[in-house]
């Protein structure tokens, strides 16, 4: 199944940035160039770094040309993480391109990659959140208010993973079929973004 691949990688992925725990540390990516165990490894490193460039932008001390330095850092992650869930979905494309969807076939409001991308963020909020579930220095109710969500998060992969299942064996069978929107963001293009193409 393919959220079992996409779990394990994900995980992975996670626990292998957390040996060094290092917004800059590069990425180390086991898996062939160009095969969907790559794409899904670099996509949840991706996450993984902007979780914690995210964490640090947020410190209320930083300083204003520090945290702007962050903020554009995190801008240009969002737009590599947009570009590696539509190769995903391009894998997708390429994958199924021979099945014929039946004449009642219907559309997804859900590409694959962009559940694979729900999948990932969530990854990292079950590993985050069990860390707060084991942390000597918080007091109970932290603990318990931890685990309480810890429990729903868990819950919400379980079912996340099982959607993704059937949309992947719905596309298999032709029920139903795959078409992507690029997302065309805007604000990172300087010929569509007016404070960019105003100040040529």
């Amino acid at each position: 199944m393919i959220s079992k691949l996409c779990n394990k990688i994900f995980q992975d992925a996670i626990n292998d940035y957390h040996v060094h725990n290092n917004i800059d540390q590069p990425i180390s990516n086991p898996y062939r160039i160009s095969s969907l165990e790559h794409l899904l490894y670099m996509k949840c490193w991706i996450d993984t770094v902007q979780w914690h460039m995210e964490d640090v932008v947020r410190n209320p001390g930083i300083d204003p040309v520090e945290g702007l330095q962050w903020k554009r850092r995190i801008d240009a992650s969002n737009q590599e993480r947009t570009d590696v869930v539509e190769y995903i979905d391009s894998y997708f494309l390429e994958e199924y391109k021979n099945i014929s969807p039946k004449a009642e076939a219907r559309i997804n409001s859900e590409s694959p990659a962009w559940v694979i991308d729900r999948l990932s963020i969530l990854a990292l909020k079950v590993y985050h959140m069990t860390e707060e579930t084991q942390r000597s220095d918080a007091s109970e109710e932290h603990i318990r208010n931890c685990t309480y969500k810890l429990n729903i998060l868990l819950n919400q992969r379980t079912d996340l993973s099982g959607s993704l299942d059937e949309l992947i064996a719905d596309i298999e069978n032709g029920t139903k079929y795959m078409k992507v929107y690029k997302q065309m963001k805007m604000y990172n293009d300087p010929n569509l973004n007016p404070i960019l193409y105003n100040t040529k």
